[in-house]
């Protein structure tokens, strides 16, 4: 594994984010990151394809999901590129978090964790595929 840098081809399969999630600690144990950033990094990952292989592919079929992380100095670069049904996230209206759960529409609090947990994040739909592409900063 390069230090600073780990692509991953994943299939439109749910059981493959947890390999994802496992590369991914290991690329952060090889350049000595702190687990916090790592355990956010994982989840917007795992809310992320979580919705982008449940919903992305209405024609089913296999699929490539790629993602590439970049070590950029003290900033993670998470990028994935899939060939699903172009969907940009960042359009999305903030959930009412002021609302009790039962009260409260069903989806959008993944996206929300995403923009939460995530320093800067933007989204292109380009050459048929979603490029979706953030940065975390890492503080040792």
């Amino acid at each position: 594994m390069n230090l600073k840098h780990v692509h991953v081809c994943l299939k439109n399969k749910l059981e493959e984010i947890p390999t994802l999630a496992q590369t991914i600690e290991d690329f952060a144990a090889a350049n000595n990151l702190p687990d916090q950033p790592i355990f956010q990094v994982n989840l917007c990952l795992d809310e992320l394809l979580t919705n982008t292989i449940s919903y992305g592919f209405p024609e089913g079929g296999e699929h490539e999901i790629t993602v590439e992380i970049d070590l950029q100095g003290k900033t993670l670069v998470i990028a994935t590129r899939d060939d699903g049904l172009a969907f940009n996230p960042l359009e999305q209206s903030e959930p009412d978090t002021g609302q009790s759960l039962e009260e409260r529409p069903i989806g959008g609090l993944g996206i929300h964790l995403v923009r939460t947990m995530m320093d800067e994040i933007e989204y292109r739909y380009e050459s048929g595929q979603n490029v979706l592409v953030m940065k975390k900063q890492i503080k040792n």
